[in-house]
């Protein structure tokens, strides 16, 4: 008779500790960390390994994610941008020739847009930059640390991380992630994160000063074109972030305007200077490596150009007709190094109407209210999402790991915060504080 009280009570006390906020912040930490340091995990541990670390994760996310059901914003959970991407990349396994694939592809995807969401539903936005803070701090030390033992004490690479030992050269260095680009891309998120912990004071100052010169070291040490120009787009936005925060709220839709035609203006004096500019960031060797292997993915998207091949992810260089999209054998590919021409390969012209519009209004979003909160903290999804999109013309790290798991997470924020589904559902709100530096 003393087995059905017992059952319960111990089931109550699985909840309660599934529920606590200690264990939600370590486990948003977890994931973020996955996400990281998915490339080295995957060196480390293995394949089986790795996966197996995601799967327990995702079962505490469950458990803590049941046990705070109460607490969880049911509105605006998932946005439907999002949901749309994720059923289209779904339904292409109908066409898809290589559909084991696909699922394997479909699988881990969804893993790291369930981590994703969990991040945003379960932390506040100063708690998820804290978190990011953390991870990247950790990640970035390790990298230069790596470095240092290949490049310096050994003086001899490492296959097995794709490290070669360039430090004593000064660069170009990947750390433990799979390219120098997706160190770069790391680095500098890690850089808007740290910058925001130093603004809300949210680490000691000395944390926050040592952490910015850490990931400035590494973005200068990865000697990426694409990298120096995506920190460039990423300072100006976040000094045009800035100046809209300053602007009195009834003048801030004009400047928004005005912002607005200055990055078409922008934007179109880059193209046609394009050269120069090229120049100015070394970048002649890698984009005339791009431009080749482009022209491939444009002629092989071309032939299924409305629907795709069917959803992959990072490529497998096995399965045709990922096999034939390569440069050279030294150099195969496993991207098509910008993720708007990979999504027109894997789910077509229909897949990147969707995907363009999912990533625009999560930018809009974000912008929208980085300049209209009061609390800066609002700024970093708008900055991280710069970095996302500016990197992904030139890689496609936005579409699976650490980058899709980044955008999940400033997507939801965003959906959040400015939905039309909250707007139907609930009275209209008084207008946004004027901003501040706060």
């Amino acid at each position: 008779m003393m087995s059905e009280p017992n059952s319960a009570s111990r089931r109550g006390l699985l909840l309660a500790m599934s529920g606590s906020a200690r264990l939600a912040h370590a486990l948003a930490t977890v994931g973020i960390a996955l996400g990281a340091a998915a490339f080295f995990l995957q060196r480390t541990l293995g394949w089986p390994g790795f996966l197996a670390a995601i799967v327990v994760a995702l079962a505490l996310m469950l458990l803590s994610f049941l046990a705070r059901q109460e607490e969880v914003r049911w509105r605006a959970l998932l946005p439907i941008s999002l949901l749309v991407f994720l059923v289209w990349a779904t339904v292409s396994l109908i066409w898809s020739s290589y559909q084991w694939t696909t699922v394997a592809g479909l699988i881990y995807l969804l893993a790291f847009t369930l981590i994703g969401l969990f991040v945003a539903i379960s932390r506040d936005t100063i708690q998820i930059v804290r978190a990011f803070g953390d991870v990247l701090r950790v990640v970035l030390a390790l990298s230069l640390g790596v470095e240092i033992f290949s490049g310096i004490l050994i003086d001899m690479p490492l296959p097995f991380l794709g490290v070669h030992g360039n430090l004593g050269t000064l660069g170009p260095i990947s750390g433990i992630e799979e390219s120098r680009d997706q160190l770069g891309l790391v680095a500098i998120i890690g850089a808007i994160s740290f910058a925001t912990e130093h603004r809300t004071r949210s680490v000691p100052r000395l944390t926050s000063v040592l952490s910015l010169v850490l990931a400035g070291l590494c973005i200068v040490l990865t000697q990426s074109p694409v990298i120096a120009f995506g920190t460039v787009v990423v300072g100006i936005a976040a000094a045009l972030i800035y100046l809209v925060r300053r602007v009195r709220a009834d003048r801030r839709q004009v400047s928004q305007f005005i912002i607005l035609a200055l990055a078409v203006v922008g934007a179109t004096v880059l193209f046609i200077a394009r050269s120069p500019v090229i120049a100015l960031f070394n970048a002649s060797g890698t984009l005339d490596y791009r431009i080749d292997l482009w022209r491939q993915v444009i002629s092989f998207a071309s032939t299924n150009w409305l629907q795709g091949w069917g959803w992959l992810g990072p490529w497998r260089v096995d399965i045709f007709p990922f096999s034939y999209l390569s440069t050279s054998p030294e150099r195969p590919a496993d991207s098509a190094l910008n993720a708007f021409l990979d999504v027109w390969l894997q789910l077509g012209f229909i897949g990147v109407v969707i995907f363009v519009g999912m990533v625009g209004l999560a930018f809009t979003r974000s912008w929208l209210l980085a300049g209209a909160r009061r609390s800066v903290v609002f700024a970093w999804p708008a900055a991280a999402l710069v970095a996302l999109i500016i990197v992904s013309l030139a890689e496609s790290s936005i579409l699976s790991d650490f980058g899709w798991m980044t955008f999940v997470i400033c997507c939801t924020k965003a959906s959040q915060e400015l939905s039309w589904r909250n707007a139907l559902r609930a009275p209209p709100k008084t207008e946004l504080p004027v901003a501040s530096d706060a």
